[in-house]
């Protein structure tokens, strides 16, 4: 049964249709295919049919045939050369429909290019999900040696500047709910000592309106970070830099700091958003 944008369906009708299409492996086949998409985004260099295969459980036909009907609509593309399967250009499309979609991108662009020019940095818009912050847009510096990170890469709330920026904004029980249940894995779950020095410093982030992390998720990386409010106060995403360590000096955080949150800030207006009473909009 064939279902045009516009048809209508008889109560019980779309019941069928469904059942129909999970006896016929329809929804399994959508699920693993979806599956072999998540793993090509996480992998910039493209992955072998057995690599691939291997990473979502298929066995090889399987994972082949579906790569070859998501190949046909260009969700992925295949580099004969080496032999390799990449991500294609219409799962751009809809990541970009997706970034399109979220009113905070467009809002913070502009904001996202003047802090760019005024530090000299990578300047990354990130916004939560589950215990990471998905970046979901970017404006890259223009100097030689910069952070290289991309759109669509996650870091962990309570490693990264930017995540830290987005708990701060959280009460504890929310910090300790969120963390508790999006676990991260095993070999980074957070000692009682660790939970006690991250409650620390996000009422340090609270005070100064900012956030920093010092190699904490790159080495020779450091970030700057300030959450953007909406109207009940609470952080829909967070603004951060990006920059080397020898760049991002200590004599040079201060200056920086104070430009992410005045960005963050200037975000947070032009989103409507407001400050958390005795709080700061980072």
């Amino acid at each position: 049964m064939r279902l045009d944008a516009g048809d209508a369906i008889a109560p019980g009708e779309g019941e069928k249709t469904i059942s129909s299409i999970e006896r016929n492996g329809g929804v399994q086949s959508l699920l693993r295919a979806l599956s072999l998409l998540d793993a090509l985004a996480e992998n910039d260099d493209g992955q072998s049919l057995s690599a691939l295969a291997k990473t979502v459980g298929l066995p090889l036909s399987s994972a082949h045939r579906l790569l070859t009907t998501l190949q046909r609509k260009r969700f992925v593309r295949f580099d004969p050369a080496g032999m390799i399967w990449r991500v294609g250009v219409q799962a751009f499309v809809v990541g970009a429909g997706f970034a399109r979609s979220r009113e905070l991108a467009p809002i913070a662009m502009p904001f996202m290019r003047q802090l760019m020019e005024r530090t000299g940095e990578t300047v990354n818009l990130y916004v939560p999900n589950g215990g990471h912050a998905i970046c979901i847009t970017q404006v890259q510096s223009r100097q030689v040696i910069r952070a290289i990170s991309r759109p669509g890469g996650s870091v962990p709330l309570h490693r990264s500047a930017a995540g830290k920026a987005i708990l701060a904004r959280m009460p504890e029980f929310e910090v300790d709910e969120l963390l508790g249940k999006q676990a991260p894995p095993a070999a980074e779950r957070l000692s009682a000592q660790a939970w006690r020095r991250l409650r620390a410093e996000l009422r340090e982030v609270r005070a100064r309106g900012y956030a920093f992390d010092d190699e904490q998720v790159a080495a020779g990386l450091r970030c700057i970070a300030s959450s953007i409010a909406d109207e009940n106060g609470s952080a829909p995403g967070a603004v951060s830099i990006a920059g080397p360590v020898m760049r991002l000096t200590d004599q040079r955080l201060p200056r920086l700091a104070e430009l992410v949150v005045a960005a963050g800030e200037a975000m947070t207006r032009e989103f409507g958003g407001t400050r958390r009473p005795g709080g700061s909009t980072g």
